[in-house]
């Protein structure tokens, strides 16, 4: 069974272009042949995810490919090296992390990806329901102010690598019995960037950033619940020399409420109500999430009866509605009696014939005659 594009690059069917272009870049680095050459699955994987890639990346392709789970002829098929669109070419990934290796700077940076960054917000029942916007406190490595990212101390710039000229990589050769075999490897002295640092800046010690602590305005989208996570784009780690800044996920988690509890898009109430309000029937009044409103109790309502108040509950994340509000009534019977009440229940029970011990024994003759 062919693999799921989706799940060769870790990303969900939903991620938008910048969340699979981050993980395709992600593992081609980590599976390059060029740094993998005692892994001999390495190519292999790498293939896989240049294929994914392809198709993900291209809007016609991954619309035919979510629809039938596949795309026409020529997906995939033209070999390691010519995948064809999207600058997912073995040259393009080359350059995408060495240079080009003919002394010209690479189009691509060659600075360090920042990481992403999680961090858990606590919301409320009612900011859960209907949305709000919050503020999350984060301490992030960020672009130092003071070289500007750059790593190289205040008035002086990073130097071109004498080793690699700047490209990135060193080239070697080796003559073997099937000719001159090239090989070009990231570059020791300069780790691939390109440049090397003479004279690092003080306040980042040549890193190119320090940690910041931020205050970044979340907006929360009505409908939320415990577990989503919330993506606010480049306001991760900072990248190191100019590469790419991560993602911040924010993951709610939503405080009880002390009235309602909540089932999917519903809201679950539970109402307790006297036994002569559930023989008699009432009105009363009683919270939602959008205030106060009147209830009708029918004469005669049973323990654990149900009512439901239409698109009363959670708004939906996708798409239109609401859920429903679901009223579980609870008929409360009286522990403590004085002598008056005791007196006028049991004449009440007098009026409607009832004997506990009667109802008892008519209770375990509808039993045995079920076994019968």
């Amino acid at each position: 069974m062919a693999k799921d594009f989706y799940e060769i690059l870790g990303v969900s069917r939903n991620a938008d272009d910048v969340e699979i272009k981050k993980a395709y870049r992600r593992l081609a680095r980590r599976y390059h042949p060029d740094v993998n050459q005692h892994d001999p699955e390495a190519e292999s994987k790498f293939k896989e995810v240049n294929q994914a890639y392809e198709v993900l990346s291209d809007a016609n392709k991954r619309r035919q490919y979510d629809q039938f789970g596949h795309v026409g002829r020529g997906t995939g098929g033209e070999g390691f090296g010519g995948f064809g669109g999207a600058d997912a070419g073995f040259e393009n990934i080359f350059d995408m992390f060495f240079g080009d290796f003919t002394g010209q700077r690479s189009r691509q940076s060659r600075g360090e990806e920042g990481s992403d960054f999680l961090v858990e917000k606590e919301i409320t029942f009612m900011e859960a329901a209907f949305g709000a916007e919050t503020v999350v406190d984060i301490t992030r490595p960020a672009s130092c102010d003071e070289c500007h990212g750059t790593g190289a101390a205040k008035g002086t710039q990073p130097s071109t690598c004498p080793t690699c000229g700047g490209s990135g990589g060193v080239r070697t050769s080796q003559r073997t019995i099937l000719g001159n075999i090239t090989q070009t490897r990231t570059c020791p002295q300069c780790r691939g960037r390109g440049k090397i640092i003479n004279q690092p800046c003080s306040t980042c010690r040549g890193e190119g950033r320090v940690n910041k602590k931020e205050k970044i305005k979340v907006k929360i989208p009505a409908g939320v619940d415990t577990g989503v996570r919330i993506r606010v784009p480049e306001k991760g780690e900072s990248g190191k020399f100019g590469g790419s800044t991560g993602d911040l996920y924010v993951q709610l988690k939503v405080k009880p409420h002390p009235v309602f509890e909540r089932n999917g898009q519903d809201v679950l109430l539970t109402l307790p109500i006297s036994f002569t309000q559930a023989a008699l029937g009432c009105e009363m009044e009683l919270p939602t999430l959008d205030g106060k409103e009147k209830i009708k109790i029918m004469p005669g309502t049973q323990n654990n009866s149900l009512l439901t108040l239409k698109g009363k509950g959670i708004p939906y994340m996708r798409g239109h509605g609401r859920g429903n509000q679901i009223i579980s009534i609870i008929v409360d019977t009286p522990t403590r009696l004085t002598e008056k009440q005791r007196q006028l229940l049991e004449e009440f029970a007098k009026l409607r014939g009832e004997n506990g011990n009667h109802q008892a024994e008519s209770l375990f003759e509808k039993i045995k005659s079920a076994f019968h």
